[in-house]
């Protein structure tokens, strides 16, 4: 009796992931609109989880003193770090102080390298866009440039934010897919032209990091993570923007999507 109850209280669980859509996190920016401080995140990646992923999103706030990581990442089948208008703080990876005008935002720094270690160690599917590429590099271990347009071996990687949204996300530049790669399976190609909307990139990759695509200029543009237990992969470029008008970029929140499902799946299963 007991052993029906619960094979019959597993499949209702199962039936009900299918109905129901994973859940992913997405992390917050911490800013300061009038006098108080907002945990904010864009629209744009917001509405990308919704209609290409086909997840549910929630908000994680930037607040890693007071988040219990192990316990959120429980209760998620996905993670989302988005792009931000700050600067990842060149002191988490040993590096000089930022000048006075560089915008950081440390307590997002503080809790996605919580949510990027706790991601992993789970199994959790986690998926890095800009800020978030650069932040899964230096809570692994690697280094930064602070700004790649002062190396001197760099294309410009900036937007020039003179010119209308619609330029300003068009595509700037091609990058190479590293052969036989999980990029460029998802992608079905071996070359994709994308956008370019960063000051910082990829200085020592980490070594828990294995490069799934290059620039022409020969900076890392994404990478996937070596021992992870599923979907664990950052972009440079932006390929939330108009991601429905964009199938390759849409075939990686689609692939994120489809690990977060399994995700879902197990949890609900192991309850």
């Amino acid at each position: 009796m007991l052993l029906f109850v619960k094979m019959n209280t597993e499949s209702n669980n199962l039936k009900m992931s299918e109905n129901n859509l994973p859940v992913v996190g997405v992390l917050c920016d911490l800013e300061t609109i009038g006098p108080h401080p907002f945990h904010v995140a864009g629209n744009k990646y917001i509405q990308a989880v919704i209609e290409a992923a086909n997840c549910l999103p929630i908000l994680i706030p930037a607040i890693a003193q007071q988040t219990q990581f192990q316990q959120l990442l429980s209760t998620l089948d996905g993670v989302l770090l988005p792009g931000g208008y700050s600067m990842v703080d060149p002191q988490n990876y040993q590096d000089q102080p930022a000048d006075s005008e560089t915008k950081l935002d440390i307590p997002r720094d503080q809790t996605s390298f919580g949510l990027i270690r706790e991601a992993i160690a789970q199994g959790v599917p986690i998926l890095g866009i800009c800020r978030g590429f650069q932040e899964m590099n230096v809570a692994l271990g690697g280094s930064l440039h602070q700004k790649l347009h002062d190396v001197g071996r760099f294309q410009e990687h900036r937007e020039n934010k003179d010119l209308a949204l619609e330029q300003q996300y068009a595509d700037a530049h091609y990058v190479n897919l590293s052969a036989n790669g999980q990029l460029s399976k998802i992608m079905k190609v071996n070359q994709l032209k994308v956008n370019s909307l960063h000051t910082q990139g990829v200085d020592r990759l980490s070594n828990q990091l294995t490069i799934e695509a290059t620039s022409e200029d020969g900076l890392c543009e994404a990478f996937s993570v070596q021992e992870a237990k599923a979907f664990a992969i950052a972009v440079q470029w932006h390929p939330e923007w108009q991601v429905m008008k964009n199938n390759k970029n849409k075939r990686l929140f689609e692939a994120f999507g489809n690990a977060c499902k399994i995700r879902q799946t197990t949890r609900i299963k192991h309850g």
